[in-house]
């Protein structure tokens, strides 16, 4: 699926660190903050609940494939897949603006 304003994977735009705990690059779009918020909910509410990849695939009837490009910042998922996934954690993991704002300011950028 093509990404918005042909936004490259959010894992491209790391300056250092490691995935999802990494600083990302001082141009890297909001699309790649998305990412990495979500990812690190994802890996966090993931460990929380004793669930493992293959587990939370089966769980929110996606493939273990997508459940791992998307901790691993290699996609960000698709509208279904995002609700699939919160309804089998019964939990939020969309970040929403405000929390992408507040990530963008930590890292000193100004928002556009």
């Amino acid at each position: 699926m093509p990404r918005s304003n042909n936004d490259k994977h959010p894992l491209f735009y790391v300056r250092e660190g490691t995935w999802p705990n990494a600083t990302l690059v001082s141009d890297a779009p909001l699309s790649a903050y998305c990412g990495l918020l979500l990812a690190r909910d994802l890996e966090r509410t993931m460990r929380t609940g004793g669930l493992s990849l293959r587990g939370l695939a089966e769980i929110a009837g996606v493939a273990h494939s997508t459940v791992a490009r998307v901790l691993n910042g290699d996609v960000l998922p698709d509208v279904g897949t995002l609700t699939r996934l919160e309804d089998a954690l019964k939990h939020q993991l969309w970040p929403g603006p405000a929390a992408v704002r507040a990530a963008v300011a930590a890292d000193g950028r100004r928002m556009r």
